[in-house]
């Protein structure tokens, strides 16, 4: 008897939690991505992950999606496209609204397959290349400016604005790498300049020294940099103690981040002198921006790192635009992928106060902006 009693409570514990299983569930609504958390890009991972994280706890503890918590789940891929094919598989056969922010352009690559079959809403992927932005990719909804974007910007102003046409291109041996060496081969073209010279190194390593070297020969006036934050500063930092490539002016695109590069270079007493930076974003401290006010309060509240930064002010941005949308979703009709879809291709232009968002060419922001890093602030370049 007492054996039959005990069966049957049983029974009754696991209907029950089975059903706080499912509630919860249904209260959830889950964001999937797959990015670096260790490995040399650890940095770039965790200023998504921090940021991404702290504007979805801000928004459940606002209840900014009625009844709805917001939950990013993430799996390390180490910047490794494997990695990211292993994670996004698993990943794509659990109950998720969207995939998010894969950091990367041989991650991503690696995954358009999945991704293009699966038909699950993509936003926000953190590369700037050229097959993201393709038409045929209905599901992809892109935020940033494309890598060719910024490149355009980084060769105008140092051609236009500075009168200097040595060029040469130190870039990531990889689908990364080959997309900012191609878009910069097609900017230089259009001004019928020829770049002198290249070198290139293995993604995840710091073997720079035969690019050091090819590039050095060359005596250029301009190196356009293709590359994570670790390799672009070891070479800036090589070429600062070299006779030949002391004064060239180093042209980072926003994939190189900014923040960890000057970070490295202050660290060693490094001269940060003649570094160009381009960006999608404008400057995360100019405090005269009503979304910047607010990117800092918030991560004031919700993050206890010290991360603020381009990257992870993009990440915020992005959240909001994504938060904001769902949110519309469910207070006026069904939320499901293809509602999401369709709203994540047509927010209200102003959500991000000063930063217009207008989708064309299959994506959200379409401006970039220059920086040079001065008496320990990025300054915005004129052009």
């Amino acid at each position: 008897m007492v054996k039959k009693v005990l069966f049957v409570m049983l029974i009754f514990i696991l209907i029950f939690m089975i059903s706080i299983e499912k509630t919860k569930q249904q209260d959830e609504i889950l964001i999937a991505s797959s990015m670096p958390q260790s490995s040399g890009l650890k940095a770039w991972g965790d200023a998504v992950f921090i940021t991404t994280n702290s504007y979805f706890n801000y928004a459940n503890d606002n209840n900014l999606i009625k009844d709805k918590k917001i939950v990013l789940k993430v799996l390390d891929d180490k910047y490794e496209p494997d990695l990211t094919y292993e994670n996004i598989t698993k990943l794509s056969k659990d109950d998720i609204l969207a995939f998010y922010g894969i950091v990367g352009t041989p991650t991503n690559s690696r995954v358009i397959s999945i991704i293009k079959e699966s038909q699950i809403p993509y936003f926000a992927p953190f590369s700037g290349a050229s097959f993201l932005r393709d038409s045929n990719f209905s599901n992809i909804v892109n935020f940033r400016a494309s890598y060719k974007q910024e490149i355009q910007s980084l060769i105008d102003y140092v051609v236009n604005k500075k009168g200097l046409n040595k060029i040469a291109i130190f870039y990531q041996n990889d689908e990364y790498g080959e997309e900012g060496y191609i878009s910069t081969l097609e900017v230089l073209k259009n001004k019928n300049i020829s770049f002198i010279s290249t070198g290139t190194y293995k993604r995840n390593t710091l073997s720079i020294n035969h690019a050091f070297n090819e590039i050095k020969n060359s005596k250029p006036e301009v190196v356009i940099m293709i590359g994570a934050s670790k390799a672009s500063s070891l070479f800036i930092k090589k070429a600062k103690s070299d006779e030949v490539l002391k004064n060239v002016i180093f042209c980072n695109i926003s994939f190189g981040d900014a923040n960890s590069i000057v970070k490295e270079l202050e660290a060693t007493n490094t001269d940060t002198k003649n570094l160009i930076f381009s960006q999608i974003v404008p400057n995360y401290n100019d405090k005269s921006l009503k979304i910047v006010q607010e990117y800092q309060e918030i991560m004031k509240k919700y993050s206890n790192e010290n991360s603020l930064g381009f990257i992870s002010f993009e990440a915020f941005l992005a959240s909001k635009v994504l938060v904001n949308q769902i949110s519309k979703i469910e207070e006026l009709g069904e939320l499901n992928r293809k509602n999401l879809l369709n709203a994540l291709k047509s927010p209200p232009k102003n959500i991000l106060y000063e930063l217009e968002l207008d989708f064309k060419n299959n994506q959200l922001l379409n401006k970039t902006y220059l920086f040079e890093y001065e008496n320990g602030n990025f300054k915005e370049l004129i052009r």
